[in-house]
């Protein structure tokens, strides 16, 4: 629930743009980011990995600051991941993350990508913008942790 303090700094979904992003915002995603890579919900990123990906990044922007973000990740013509995506704790609840989601599929769209994916411990969110658990064909991805020393572990204070 945002507080009255918190609903005077958050203008309504409405007045808050949802945009490509350009190289101006990688720092800005990034701050974004880090607070849910501290928390362990989604995978760190460097700068040169943001610069690479800028061109796929959509992010949330309320008077000037950046307040949430995803990507879409193309892997091939036929497979995309919508990758870090985070709304800032004042910003959830009002339907960004949907917004933030939609633009990376619409991006794929574009692009004419065959599939997209999202690997996440929200999958109710995830079904509620159109993603299921089987691939065409009643196929289902199955995954294996090559190098489980890079996962990113929550602190024992969480």
């Amino acid at each position: 629930m945002v507080s009255s303090k918190e609903e005077s700094n958050v203008k309504s979904a409405t007045d808050i743009a949802i945009r490509p992003a350009t190289r101006d915002d990688i720092q800005g995603i990034s701050d974004c980011i880090e607070p849910f890579v501290l928390e362990g919900k989604v995978l760190p990123r460097t700068l040169s990995e943001l610069e690479e990906l800028i061109g796929n990044y959509v992010v949330a922007e309320s008077d000037g600051a950046i307040v949430g973000c995803a990507v879409l990740e193309i892997y091939s013509r036929k497979l995309a991941e919508v990758r870090s995506l985070v709304v800032m704790p004042d910003y959830q609840r009002f339907g960004l993350g949907r917004r933030l989601v939609d633009a990376c599929l619409e991006k794929a769209k574009e692009q004419e990508i065959l599939e997209v994916m999202a690997i996440t411990s929200r999958t109710s969110f995830f079904q509620s913008c159109g993603f299921d658990y089987t691939l065409p064909g009643e196929k289902v991805a199955l995954f294996y942790v090559a190098s489980p020393h890079l996962l990113v572990k929550k602190s024992s204070a969480d």
